[in-house]
């Protein structure tokens, strides 16, 4: 059985980071804590990880290799199952190598066992049938109640682990795209909100509040409204709570904020630009309804015009569900544009990816540089982390090489924020 994995600091005390995951079920998550176990067992690279790099190496992140490992892993999912079922599925799929699965067997257990039901108000159909009984009963007790509940099962979790540290990330399926509720709009009104709950609010929103009640940084990787509502933001500012968000970049729109520029840069005009997305899984499956795949595509096909302005003709993107492609993804991007003397060109891209294991590295990434912001005592958007989303909160720079810059410069601050001591 393999040991837990602890580390000692100066002191001898054990220093914990623990990581909540919104979603703990899904195969992003599975991806995310098998891959970051293999890593700190020494059994596969940090291959993807971007602060495996410079200048990365010198910051003082929360440790993750085999002589030291911070983070311990636990959250929420609607859904019945465990973290092993999700791994052997991902194996049989060619994500992750079966050998990981069983040699991490008693680590994935071990995640399993901090699995608590969560709640799913204002999700999609499909989540709302696959809720389980717990998480129904969850429900069904009302906001007031859900909130509490969550709030118990991070302190519970902080508590049970020693932990000194906590962050929520957001991993959910995708939401419907909905209104902001008007007990969102500021930070009085979510407090008059706690006190009386009568309108409902999501549940990406009902745990963004529940990470800034708890003090927690927050991470929304998914598309949903999470911590958009400016009244959320207003109250992580006024509580200290670092955030940022939304939808995590790791496929087309990373592909198409590269080459975006280039034809900006070359004065090139771009009549249209048609991507067309299949995509298996279970987030493949909820974006098959309609009102979901819009809160999706909304975001992947606006970066276009936001880095072309009028050298932009016409865009669309399209994300269609195929069941046999499982956790892969492929897309093919039509790019029709105008050269010197009027002389039309075009350019096609197609490429093939594992969804999560193009996600899993940037949630480990992300966990880890917003722990030490916090620990740095940065609250509100972290502005400098827009490479890592598709529609980054308070950025208006989507070109990715320039958000890369932001990134080395957002790195630069933070190694200014003192080593910690225990």
């Amino acid at each position: 059985m393999n040991a837990p994995i602890r580390e000692e600091r100066d002191g001898g005390e054990d220093v914990r980071v623990g990581i909540w995951i919104v979603g703990a079920l899904g195969d992003v998550a599975t991806t995310t804590v098998l891959g970051a176990h293999a890593i700190a067992r020494g059994l596969a690279p940090p291959t993807g990880l971007v602060t495996a790099r410079r200048p990365f190496l010198d910051l003082d992140l929360a440790a993750l290799g085999p002589d030291r490992c911070d983070l311990v892993f636990g959250g929420h999912d609607v859904r019945e199952g465990s973290p092993q079922q999700a791994a052997w599925a991902l194996a049989d799929a060619g994500v992750v190598p079966g050998r990981l699965v069983e040699a991490l067997k008693d680590d994935l257990a071990a995640y399993g066992a901090r699995i608590r039901p969560g709640v799913a108000f204002g999700s999609s159909d499909l989540v709302q049938r696959l809720q389980s009984a717990a998480a129904r009963a969850r429900a069904a007790a009302g906001q007031a109640d859900a909130l509490a509940a969550i709030l118990r099962d991070l302190e519970a979790f902080k508590e049970s682990e020693g932990l000194e540290r906590m962050v929520v990330v957001a991993l959910a399926s995708t939401e419907p795209r909905a209104e902001v509720p008007a007990a969102l709009e500021t930070a009085d009104a979510v407090l008059a909100w706690l006190d009386a709950p009568a309108a409902p609010i999501p549940s990406s929103s009902l745990y963004a509040l529940a990470a800034i009640l708890a003090g927690a940084p927050y991470v929304n990787f998914t598309p949903s409204l999470g911590i958009t509502p400016a009244g959320l933001q207003e109250l992580a500012l006024r509580r200290g709570v670092p955030h940022m968000g939304n939808d995590g970049k790791t496929g087309q729109t990373l592909i198409r904020t590269v080459l975006a520029p280039m034809f900006l840069a070359r004065n090139f005009k771009v009549l249209s630009w048609s991507g067309f997305n299949i995509l298996g899984n279970r987030d493949g499956e909820v974006l098959d309804e309609p009102a979901a795949n819009a809160a999706k595509t909304e975001g992947k096909d606006s970066v276009l015009s936001r880095i072309l302005g009028d050298q932009l003709g016409t865009s669309l993107t399209r994300i269609d569900y195929v069941p046999s492609l499982q956790d892969w993804k492929a897309a093919w991007d039509y790019i029709h544009f105008e050269g010197f003397l009027g002389t039309r060109m075009h350019l096609e891209l197609t490429w093939r990816g594992a969804d999560s294991a193009l996600a899993a590295p940037l949630v480990i990434d992300l966990v880890r540089l917003i722990d030490l912001a916090a620990r740095g005592g940065r609250k509100g958007p972290q502005t400098g982390l827009a490479c890592f989303f598709n529609t980054p909160l308070g950025v208006t720079e989507y070109a990715f090489p320039a958000q890369m810059a932001m990134l080395h410069a957002y790195a630069d601050e933070l190694a200014r924020i003192p080593a910690t001591k225990v």
